[in-house]
This record gives C-alpha cells, sequence and structure tokens, in this order.
C-alpha cells in the first residue's frame, strides 16, 4: 500500500516540510528555514500534542470510552484533540479566553466541541480565567479527563520523539539555531532535548510577548507579576509557568511586540508566499530582531505553528491593524481637520464657573474643552471630572474651571500621520490639540478619530 493511503486522518500528522526563506532577510548570511506546520491535517503543530496526550491517557487508565475531553486552548490545541476526539469517539469541552480569533472558535464548534469563553484579563487563580474553568468542569463531569497542556508532560513527548527527529534528519544533523515562539513550553522543550543531546551547541532561542514572564523569569529566576499586562499575540507567552517549559534548555528569549509580529506575518506571506500565523510572525521578527548573532553557515530553522487563515479578520485584515496603529491609511491630522464641518475651537478659562461649563458641554454636545487663557494652553477638562468632583455637592457648581482642570491634552504635528496619533488616546486622555500653518489651535477628539477610520 502507497505511504500516501491512511486509515485514517491522525496518520498523517507530522513529516511537516522545512522551506527555506529566501527573500525575507535579504542582509541575513545564514540559511533559514522555516518548519511548516499548518500541512499537519488540523492546521496547526498542536495537532502532534492533542493525540499524544490522548493515547498515553488512555494508556494509563485516565480516559475511558465514551469519556469526554476538556482543555484549556488558544485553539489550536483544542483544533488537534477535536480531530483525535472523532476519530475515536470522545466528546469535547474548551475554555478558551476572549483574545482568541473567531476562526478558531468557529472551527472547534464545526467539529462538535463545545466552546466556552472566558476573559483574559483576569489571574490564572481567578474563577474565571480558562485553567480554572476547565478545571471545575473536570471536577463536575463524570468520566472526564482534563488534558492541561501546561504542565502535561506528553506535551513536550510528543515534540521529543516527533518535531525533534523531523528537524535533525531534514537538515542532517547541520541545524545551529532553533526558533520557537513559546506557550505551553512543549514544543520548544521537547524538540530542544532531542536536538541538544545530537549537538550540544545547537541554540535554543524562544519568542515571548511583552506582557509575558517568561524573558525575565529565564534572565533573573523571578516570577515579576508587574511584567504581566494583556497582549494581542495568540499562543505566545505565559503568566504562570507551565511544567512543560525547561529553562535550562533554553539559551535566551527575545521579546516581540504584537505590532511588529503582525507586520512580519503580513511579510512573510507577501514576500514567500508562505500565509501563515500570528505567531509565525513573531519567530520571523525574533530572527530580525537577533540576526546580528548569525554568520554565515548557520542553519536555522523557526516554527510556523498555524495557519494564516485563522487570522483573516485580525492580521490580515486591515481595518483590524489600523484600528491598533498598526497600519496607517495615509491620513494626516490634518485631514480630519480639514473634514470637520465646524472647526470653531470650543475653549472655556480657568475662571469660569462650573455650571456655566456644565451648560456649555450640554449646548455644544463636546464632553471635552481646552483650557486656556490669554492664548496659552494651560489644562483640560472632561464632563466626567466636573461630574465626579460636584456629586453630592451641587454648589460646587459655582466654584472654578482651575479647581479640578487636568493637564493639557498633548499636542501633536498638523501633518502627523493617524496611527500614530491612536497611540495617545486613552480613558485618561481622549483628545489631542495640533496647530495649523497659521498657528491656530484645533482639537480631535476619540470620536474624531473613530468617525475618521469609517470615512
Amino acid at each position: 500500500m502507497s505511504a500516501k493511503v491512511f486509515d485514517n486522518i491522525l496518520e498523517t500528522i507530522g513529516d511537516t516540510p522545512l522551506v527555506k526563506i529566501n527573500r525575507l532577510f535579504p542582509d541575513v548570511k545564514a540559511t533559514i528555514y522555516a518548519k511548516v506546520e499548518y500541512f499537519n491535517p488540523g492546521h496547526s503543530i498542536k495537532d502532534r500534542i492533542g493525540i499524544k496526550m490522548i493515547e498515553d491517557a488512555e494508556n494509563a487508565g485516565l480516559l475511558k470510552p465514551g469519556g469526554t475531553i476538556i482543555e484549556c486552548t488558544s485553539g489550536n490545541t483544542g483544533m488537534g484533540i477535536a480531530l483525535a476526539s472523532i476519530v475515536k469517539g470522545y466528546n469535547c469541552i474548551f475554555t478558551t479566553n476572549d483574545k482568541q480569533s473567531k476562526e478558531k472558535l468557529d472551527l472547534l464548534r464545526a467539529l462538535g466541541a463545545e466552546v466556552v469563553v472566558c476573559p483574559t484579563d483576569v489571574s490564572p487563580e481567578d474563577s474565571r480565567s480558562y485553567y480554572s474553568v476547565a478545571e471545575k468542569l473536570n471536577n463536575e463531569i463524570p468520566n472526564s479527563y482534563w488534558c492541561n497542556q501546561y504542565d502535561n508532560l506528553s506535551n513536550r513527548e510528543a515534540h521529543y520523539l516527533s518535531t525533534g527527529p523531523e528537524i535533525w534528519e531534514q537538515t542532517e544533523g547541520r541545524i545551529t539555531h532553533f526558533v520557537v515562539p513559546v506557550g505551553t513550553g512543549g514544543t520548544i522543550s521537547g524538540t530542544a532535548k532531542y536536538l541538544k543531546e545530537r549537538n550540544q551547541d545547537v541554540k535554543i532561542w524562544g519568542i515571548d510577548s511583552y506582557g509575558s514572564i517568561f524573558k525575565k523569569y529565564k534572565e533573573t529566576g523571578i516570577f515579576d507579576k508587574n511584567e504581566i499586562f494583556p497582549y494581542l499575540l495568540e499562543g505566545v507567552g505565559e503568566d504562570i509557568i507551565p511544567e512543560n517549559v525547561e529553562f535550562d534548555l533554553i539559551d535566551l528569549f527575545e521579546k516581540v511586540s504584537d505590532k511588529d509580529a503582525a507586520i512580519m506575518a503580513r511579510k512573510l506571506a507577501r514576500v514567500e508566499g508562505i500565509l501563515a500565523g500570528y505567531s509565525s510572525g513573531s519567530a520571523m521578527q525574533g530572527i530580525e530582531q537577533l540576526k546580528d548573532q548569525l554568520k554565515e553557515g548557520d542553519i536555522v530553522v523557526a516554527i510556523l505553528h498555524d495557519h494564516g487563515s485563522r487570522y483573516i479578520n485580525k492580521v490580515y485584515n486591515d481595518d483590524w491593524m489600523t484600528d491598533r496603529g498598526f497600519l496607517q491609511r495615509g491620513k494626516k491630522v490634518r485631514h480630519i481637520i480639514e473634514a470637520k464641518s465646524n472647526t470653531e475651537l470650543i475653549k472655556v478659562t480657568p475662571d469660569e464657573l462650573l455650571k456655566n461649563v456644565l451648560n456649555k458641554i450640554t449646548e455644544t454636545g463636546i464632553s471635552q474643552m481646552p483650557v486656556f487663557q490669554n492664548g496659552t494652553l494651560l489644562g483640560s477638562i472632561h464632563e466626567n471630572d466636573i461630574l465626579m468632583y460636584v456629586m453630592g455637592d451641587e454648589s460646587k457648581l459655582q466654584n472654578s474651571v482651575d479647581k479640578v482642570m487636568q493637564d493639557p491634552f498633548p499636542i501633536v504635528e498638523y501633518d502627523r500621520d493617524v496611527s500614530e496619533v491612536v497611540k495617545l488616546l486613552s480613558r485618561k486622555n481622549p483628545a489631542i490639540m495640533t496647530r495649523d500653518r497659521s498657528g491656530q489651535y484645533h482639537i480631535v477628539t476619540t470620536y474624531d478619530l473613530v468617525k475618521n477610520l469609517n470615512d
């Protein structure tokens, strides 16, 4: 029987191609290959660990016929588990967080899985986190098994047995650097263990996200909660230390920003014809940032975890990219000013009564105003500042603006790109100021920018 004929879809997992990167790094003399994991049937590297965790659980008597498999996943591991479950006859419930792409969730549901979406911006210990919800479901549902890819060592064992040997054989043992975006740690640790057993000099580079704890923990041994904050990259970085991460096998971590990873993923598609996922962009960007450490003769292999089709409404969507300041539409601040039907600047002075300012806000529908005195910008005032100040004592409306005045809105150049201005806006800072060529002040609010995006 031909090796291209299989008894079921699970037999097609693995043996993914190594593809040379030819034009993405024109100034790098090293040879760079991508291990393109979207050739797996579930279009991601996680197919490898899905079947491994299930079969190990079966062999240990932890998973019985007709049981329910539970897993916390960013989508890809769920896909691998779902495929294996269909073939083996299990039910699936997946918990995930609300930053994952809609495409991933729809794919899981298309395979018959139940998907529970949990908030991203909570600690792992929070009862609402996708870790905690998965554990709770496992405790409540009879004949269920929680894979727990973060701490399940079958995860890294899968890569020790498959990914590592494949790369070693494909490079004929000449690999010098292995580059991997790190999430659960299974891919990097299992593969690194195999590679370093054959050549201790192979460099293992882990890619981390800003908002994740891996890099600092590797360098200092300190778990610093101050490093943790929300970010957009999917499947890269963590706010916990998974048991699958073997830090001793990893030579360094390099942090990559959400923006740089997204732009690089799009560049990879357009320059090399490889339509890969968001984390794949971070792998390529990591090489870009570390390229000075590479030399002629080096053989670099980077993992491309999944397919770009799962990010069509995110990384590969111009509106999503522009909304986050990752792309420029070409518009400048002056274009927003010129598009306004009324460019008259509504402003107040420090000695104006709050009562009069509140009336002005009501009449104009403008919720924030700059504060000027004798032509000089002194500060800003927002309707929320007034309301909080007078709450419970309306007599304070007789006080003057300087009692609640905040810092001035930032002043930006008239020809500055809109995508850069977006970064300056926040709840605390809902507007910016600019001056036209005649020296006249103008205000641009969050509403103005939103309207601009829809024009």
